[in-house]
């Protein structure tokens, strides 16, 4: 047979040239995808989806909401607005509000006419800042300083607090001394290889920088550098001194410098973004030994069924004589935790019968618990939200939503200069509206936050006349409707009515029923889009301002403080002596990012010596 000739030098070429193409446009593309990880600029603004003591969320803009050019802002006489206590404060109880909760988190921003000596929220849809620098905020002016804080707050919330109060200074000396040689080395290396007559200098150069690269490759800190560094080093400092002694452009070298710099700050923002995540879903995600104990709970209710006594409790749980608590929580630590602190500070708990409601998932561990441990001789009612709201309404959304927290933004427009103060505002979610179907028999309740702490006797709350009022909260006038109208639709409203907050609320059922607020609620609920869990959420913010305007009966400012769930400047002693302590935001106090300061006052209430906590390991 004849063999067949091989192809001619041509063809073969020909014929490779598509595979090379190939080959280099994938590692062309290889080579992009770092760099575009690298240089992600798009806008913040994300959205997490934890529960309410766990969540931070970026108000999404409503599809039915009327957007107006406003300067949306109306200014009246500033009442109710927070006040800072120091310790030179007498007076005992304390206001100091501060509203990012359960985090949905609302930061707002309308345009502030020139009117004096009001304190003004900045009300903003989502974050546009994602161009701005934080990570880089060690000089510059105090403008400067404060103008950074701000823009921090408006993209990742109460994180830029945190990580200011975990800042580490970087020890590692020589580490930074690399870095800093390998940046002017990179500036001065395109312009020497220009040069004539520096081809040695060049091949130098370009071989310390991949020196020093290699190095900081695996080297994060000083003790995992390797021995012969110092040489390397020095030979990098020589070198660095002879490109400095030739004549180059000085623009060049500006510009590579200040792309050096804009990558560097690029590369830090990128870190912030991951950082900020990371602490989110710290926030909002549940400790592990807590889901332990749920679950070994649920296992014991099923092995002991004997201790379900709600038949010998049934005719007290109705009794309308009674002083009756309703606390919405998953949390059986949290729950347990707000019960145990208002029994201990009653003086007269043998009247007071707390109803919890809570969702199908938590419900046997929760009343395994509470059914186990004793709180004096109050009574606790513990009710499956899910089954009981399915008998009662037709509405879509049925399952329990904790109260929901917003994240604002406050400017005082009479010292300009002061830094813009962020605040977690608190308001009821869908559930809250249903409270008065589920107690039909009861004409007055407390509403209590899972979050809240009670330190001082509550018993004064059952003897206000709140007139024709039906929700007595503490009113936060830091915010007024007029001043975030595009987030309210087209329903008719008080510019100047004032925001309020849940933690302690004294709801009148009776008026409720009266003046028809679920019913209202329903209608208002129509004019929402809601397309998605984000946004059922955060229809909560305009729908709790709207349903109780003109209901709100204002509480004393100094019932309550509030922000230990963020604010790391509270006074100690404003603390003690506060009625009840809230703890809005996103530091919880049962997560480790809870601010270690403040937990002290919650964990005074905490059940100890239990054999399920430590089989858990709930208490470290």
């Amino acid at each position: 047979m004849k063999a067949t000739p091989p192809p001619p030098p041509a063809a073969a070429a020909k014929r490779l040239r598509g595979p090379r193409v190939v080959v280099l446009a994938l590692v062309f593309c290889s080579l992009l995808v770092p760099f575009a990880f690298l240089f992600d600029r798009s806008p913040s603004g994300y959205v997490t989806t934890d529960e309410r003591h766990r969540q931070e969320v970026v108000l999404p803009k409503f599809d039915r909401v009327v957007k107006t050019d406003d300067a949306s802002a109306v200014n009246g006489p500033r009442q109710g607005a927070p006040k800072k206590t120091s310790k030179a404060n007498s007076g005992g109880l304390h206001q100091h509000k501060k509203t990012d909760q359960h985090t949905s988190s609302v930061s707002t921003k309308p345009k502030v006419p020139p009117t004096p000596k009001i304190d003004q929220p900045e009300a903003v849809m989502k974050s546009t800042q994602g161009t701005r620098r934080y990570a880089i905020m060690n000089k510059g002016t105090k403008a400067d300083d404060i103008e950074n804080v701000k823009a921090c707050q408006l993209e990742f919330g109460s994180y830029c607090l945190w990580s200011r109060e975990h800042k580490v200074a970087m020890k590692d000396s020589i580490v930074k001394r690399l870095k800093d040689q390998l940046f002017v080395a990179r500036s001065y290396y395109p312009s020497i290889a220009k040069l004539e007559g520096q081809e040695a200098l060049t091949r130098v150069m370009k071989q310390s920088i991949q020196d020093h690269e290699r190095v900081l490759s695996v080297s994060t800190v000083d003790a995992d550098l390797p021995s012969f560094i110092n040489k390397k080093m020095e030979l990098m400092e020589q070198t660095i001194a002879r490109a400095k002694s030739c004549t180059v452009d000085c623009h060049n070298v500006d510009r590579k410098l200040r792309q050096i710099l804009d990558m560097t700050e690029d590369e830090a923002h990128f870190h912030m973004k991951q950082s900020a995540f990371l602490y989110n879903l710290g926030a909002q995600t549940l400790p592990k030994s807590h889901h332990c104990l749920s679950m070994r709970l649920t296992l014991e209710y099923f092995k002991f069924s004997s201790l379900d006594s709600e038949n010998s409790y049934a005719r007290k749980f109705n009794a309308a004589s009674g002083r009756h608590y309703v606390i919405l929580s998953k949390n059986i630590l949290a729950a347990s935790v707000v019960i145990n602190s208002t029994v201990s500070s009653s003086k007269d708990p043998k009247n007071i019968v707390f109803h919890i409601l809570t969702d199908a998932q938590n419900f046997y561990a929760m009343k395994y618990w509470l059914d186990r441990n004793s709180y004096k001789e109050a009574v606790v009612h513990v009710i499956n939200y899910d089954s009981i709201i399915v008998k009662l309404t037709k509405f879509s959304v049925r399952h329990l939503y904790l109260p929901e927290e917003f994240r604002v933004l406050v400017k005082s427009t009479e010292q300009p200069a002061e830094k813009t103060r962020m605040e977690y505002l608190s308001l009821f979610s869908h559930s809250h509206f249903f409270i008065p179907e589920i107690f039909k028999d009861l004409n007055k309740v407390v509403v209590l936050d899972d979050d809240v702490i009670v330190q001082r006797d509550l018993s004064f709350l059952w003897n206000l006349d709140m007139g024709d009022k039906v929700n007595g909260a503490i009113e936060f006038c830091g915010l007024r409707l007029g001043q975030v109208r595009n987030l309210l639709g087209k329903t008719a409203f008080d510019p100047k009515s004032c925001a309020w907050m849940s933690g302690i609320n004294v709801i009148n059922l009776d008026k409720w029923r009266e003046h028809k607020v679920t019913e209202n609620y329903l209608l208002l609920l129509k004019k929402f889009m809601m397309k998605d869990e984000v946004s059922v959420r955060a229809a909560a913010f305009p729908l709790s301002l709207l349903s109780f305007q003109h209901l709100i009966y204002p509480l004393d400012e100094r019932l309550t403080l509030s922000g230990l769930g963020y604010d790391y400047g509270i006074d100690e002693e404003a603390a003690r002596s506060s009625a009840a302590l809230h703890y809005n935001g996103n530091m919880k106090p049962w997560l480790e990012l809870g601010i270690p300061n403040y937990r002290k006052y919650w964990k005074r209430f905490l059940t100890r010596e239990d054999r399920f906590m430590n089989e858990c390991n709930v208490n470290p």
